[in-house]
């Protein structure tokens, strides 16, 4: 682990003056990066169900651009943010094989929004995520991993996810905090944006 991630995991007690809990629900397809957006942004060492693969995943799990991967999550990841005093950000990240899909739907409830996570090298498995966060009226927005340079517009991508213009789609390296906080916030303004706009038509 990163040593100035675990100086601040391991310096950062939940204040007890806390007492209102927010819950995000990072989604996306295998390997996509989701462990790693939590673990890069949480003030706490992260819960992490990662366990390594093993023969029984061959033919099950799809390793298509992502062949180096040797983990994967099995449950989910939880972390935590302090936005101030008394109110804390809870993180989770789901699996993203789809022989785990079954757990989302609890992890969606309670949730106040999403991030879909998505690389361009398996765009296709987005789609599942995107469905079952629209299927449950669940806030969210599109972040792009990029491990490399991009090799598509967002324009494209946003347009491979058949993803409407009011839905925010945003880059982002999941492996550095400043990014993937500039993720939450982006939801957090997406989130505000959407409660104005019901208050005004109300």
């Amino acid at each position: 682990m990163d040593s100035a991630i675990s100086e601040r995991t391991a310096r950062t007690p939940l204040l007890s003056t806390a007492t209102d809990g927010l819950k995000i629900v990072i989604v996306g397809g295998f390997g996509v990066g989701k462990t790693t957006m939590v673990r890069s942004v949480s003030e706490i060492r992260p819960l992490s169900t990662e366990e390594t693969m093993t023969q029984a995943g061959v033919g099950v799990d799809s390793t298509s651009g992502v062949q180096g991967k040797t983990t994967t999550t099995v449950a989910f990841d939880f972390g935590r943010i302090s936005l101030d005093e008394r109110m804390v950000l809870y993180l989770f990240g789901a699996p993203g094989q789809e022989r785990f899909w079954f757990l989302w739907d609890r992890l969606f409830s309670g949730t106040l929004g999403a991030v879909v996570l998505v690389d361009t090298r398996r765009l296709a498995d987005s789609w599942y995520a995107i469905d079952r966060l629209e299927h449950h009226g669940t806030p969210f927005i599109v972040a792009r991993n990029n491990f490399g340079p991009p090799n598509h517009d967002l324009s494209e991508v946003r347009s491979a996810l058949t993803l409407s213009e009011d839905v925010p789609l945003i880059d982002c390296d999941a492996r550095h905090r400043d990014s993937s906080k500039q993720v939450l916030i982006a939801l957090v303004d997406h989130l505000y944006a959407l409660s104005t706009a019901r208050e005004t038509q109300s």
